[in-house]
């Protein structure tokens, strides 16, 4: 069972590092976690390093961009990597001719990489960052397209492995959603953003441009995402802070609260054991 926190501050003197997830940790898309934010520049000034690790299809610099204009201090991280970062090494490998299948705003997702953005019926790739639309649309939107790829076996280059985010008070499909309906059609997908392991490996790499060579023993990632964060960092070897009040909320949320009983038999239907919990991070 997984111990309930109320400070980070509780356990960080164990740690060398904090991986940190984004989007439902430090803000829901509109606006920044005051207390989460300050929570991580106490964990900085404790002599932890704290690098950001997001399934934000955009690359880093962006990303820093977006941080500051929702709100979260540049005193609340030391580095930064997305599944941006580590996707553009898939793209660089892959066919020239790629189908952005998401919104005009993540084409810097191609600077400085040798492709040309086609038409879908001239693609021999397909990167999906997100949707067209994701305040109306769902993956079944592109049934048609995602067939016509299908039948010409045309590899699928997730950016955002999430399936879902919190916007606000709502939650808004992700990339993911696509490429797990896209492997339902018969199609491939490539994936290296969370819960996979060049994220991972990314931002280590970062984090010892920090602080040199970086104990695992002493890495706590923190993250609100089952299938990413959580499936990730477990996965990886990692011990883990679960944000209960993220996406997954409605899940064990009785009287407008945790319930702690049904947290711990979600947890345990779904195989995960992180070390502790708490609503926010604080």
């Amino acid at each position: 069972m997984a111990d309930r926190i109320n400070n980070l501050s509780a356990i960080t003197a164990g740690y060398e590092l904090v991986l940190s997830d984004v989007w439902g940790v430090l803000h829901n898309g509109i606006d920044a976690f005051p207390a989460a934010c300050e929570a991580l520049a106490e964990a900085r000034k404790a002599g932890v390093a704290v690098v950001l690790i997001t399934n934000s299809p955009r690359p880093s610099p962006g990303v820093i961009d977006q941080l500051r204009a929702l709100g979260v201090p540049d005193a609340a991280y030391d580095r930064i990597v997305t599944s941006g970062d580590v996707t553009r090494k898939l793209i660089a490998e892959g066919p020239k001719n790629i189908f952005l299948l998401g919104p005009q705003r993540d084409t810097p997702l191609f600077e400085g990489l040798d492709v040309v953005l086609t038409d879908a019926d001239k693609a021999d790739c397909v990167v999906c960052t997100g949707f067209f639309d994701d305040e109306t649309e769902v993956p079944e939107d592109y049934h048609d397209m995602l067939t016509a790829f299908v039948a010409r076996d045309v590899p699928l280059i997730c950016a955002n492995p999430d399936l879902v985010v919190e916007r606000g008070h709502r939650i808004i499909p992700c990339a993911g959603a696509v490429a797990a309906y896209y492997e339902q059609l018969g199609g491939k997908t490539r994936i290296a953003g969370k819960p996979h392991r060049p994220i991972y490996e990314a931002a280590l790499s970062a984090a010892r441009e920090v602080r040199g060579e970086i104990d695992l023993a002493k890495v706590i990632a923190i993250g609100d995402g089952m299938p990413t964060d959580v499936k990730g960092a477990l996965s990886y070897g990692l011990d883990l802070l679960y944000i209960s009040g993220g996406i997954h909320a409605a899940e064990y949320t009785l009287h407008g609260e945790t319930d702690e009983a049904i947290l711990n038999a979600y947890l345990k239907r779904e195989g995960a054991t992180p070390k502790w919990w708490m609503p926010r991070l604080a």
